[in-house]
């Protein structure tokens, strides 16, 4: 037993430091851990030793400022971590490992209509396909990271009302996927998975203050501060979707009228060009058509982008993020939506917040909510899980394998 306080005790704590520590950073170099933790380069020389000897981590030459270093990561084998995206349209599913290197990922459609029996039937499916393929023992997975089009609700964990995936409210999506893949399952709506997909691998790396902006279906936003996701106590923040821009405006689906979504989301925006266009209409028909010329569609993104900037001069007054990033299918028209967005921006919000704010489309497209489910997982699972009984001579918790 090891006794609070004890030098034992200490050193076991050191030793989770500095897992956290590359645990989140995929790969950083010794001087890296140092700086992040706290601990003396010794101390971290030391540790980092003895957890490459117990296999915890994998130590690769690299240089640093012109000057050679060592870069520390976590061991290929230490286990893998799978991400499992449900979206208005579609399943992607995503298998990585803990040095932040994704090693398989598929996708297939998803009707909208589909029972939620069914969609976690595929998911399962997928799940155990993916694993199979890579040829990594299932026992090697540690935990999954689950995406929704929707609000969880803090103390039920039950999924909210959601037009996105109609059928699906009250269901508990943790519970539903733990009980079939039998590994811990870590689960948040799509726009905060989004933020997270973007600060690991995309537009986001770098910052510690961010917003995710999501324009699909809904309008969504996920919040960074400091580095860590902010959900509020009920788990709602971030509903940019329902700032009001015009008390007199169309009825939301939220029973409010004029919210920001009204004048940004598919379902609202493309009414306005079927009737020139035609029925089968979508958003991304539109930004191709809009990147071609089309009049007609690049007026809509325009102002579409200006609405959004509305919202987004609200966040900056309020949050005061050094980057926003857009994501969903409206990303893909570049500056004919970030234009007009910065523009909104400059002219409603404070100028000090405006002149410190980057707005950046998203770079991994439709993958950052996938990827955001890894990371997700890669955050909170704990570091004891990752200490073998080689390291410190202590054994960790068993790692759940029942996965069927």
């Amino acid at each position: 037993m090891q006794t609070p306080g004890s030098q034992s005790s200490l050193h076991r704590a050191n030793l989770e430091r500095v897992v956290r520590a590359v645990r989140l950073a995929g790969s950083l170099t010794q001087a890296e851990i140092a700086r992040s933790t706290g601990l003396s380069a010794a101390t971290v020389s030391n540790i980092v030793r003895e957890l490459k000897e117990g296999g915890t981590v994998e130590v690769t030459d690299t240089s640093a400022g012109g000057r050679r270093a060592r870069s520390v990561s976590l061991s290929g084998d230490a286990g893998i971590v799978i991400g499992v995206d449900f979206g208005h349209t579609h399943l992607r599913v995503a298998v990585g490992n803990l040095a932040h290197q994704v090693l398989a990922e598929e996708s297939e459609p998803l009707d909208v209509d589909a029972s939620w029996t069914e969609g976690f039937d595929r998911a399962e499916a997928l799940v155990g396909r993916l694993i199979a393929g890579i040829g990594v023992g299932r026992e090697k997975v540690i935990g999954v990271g689950l995406g929704v089009p929707g609000p969880i609700d803090v103390e039920s964990g039950t999924l909210g009302s959601t037009a996105i995936l109609p059928g699906w409210a009250g269901i508990n999506p943790r519970r539903e996927l733990s009980q079939r893949l039998g590994v811990p399952v870590y689960v948040d709506n799509d726009a905060n998975l989004g933020a997270l997909g973007e600060l690991v691998w995309g537009s986001g790396r770098g910052v510690k203050d961010l917003a995710y902006i999501k324009v699909a279906s809904g309008v969504g936003a996920g919040l960074v501060i400091n580095g860590q996701i902010y959900r509020g106590p009920g788990g709602t923040a971030g509903e940019i979707g329902h700032i009001t821009l015009d008390e007199s405006g169309p009825v939301c689906r939220c029973g409010n009228r004029g919210c920001l979504e009204t004048f940004a989301a598919a379902r609202y925006v493309l009414p306005l060009l079927q009737s020139s266009h035609g029925p089968e209409l979508t958003m991304e028909r539109v930004v191709e058509l809009a990147r071609e010329g089309d009049p007609g569609c690049r007026r809509v993104i325009t102002d579409v982008g200006r609405h959004i900037g509305s919202g987004v001069a609200s966040l900056c007054n309020l949050l005061n993020p050094s980057r926003v990033v857009l994501g969903g299918s409206l990303a893909d028209a570049g500056e004919l939506v970030l234009a007009p967005i910065r523009e909104s921006v400059g002219r409603y919000a404070i100028p000090s917040a405006a002149r410190q704010l980057s707005v950046l489309t998203g770079s991994l497209g439709g993958r950052a909510e996938v990827l955001g489910a890894l990371a997700l997982v890669l955050s909170e699972m704990g570091d004891s899980t990752l200490l073998t009984e080689n390291v410190s001579g202590v054994r960790a918790p068993a790692v759940l394998s029942s996965v069927r």
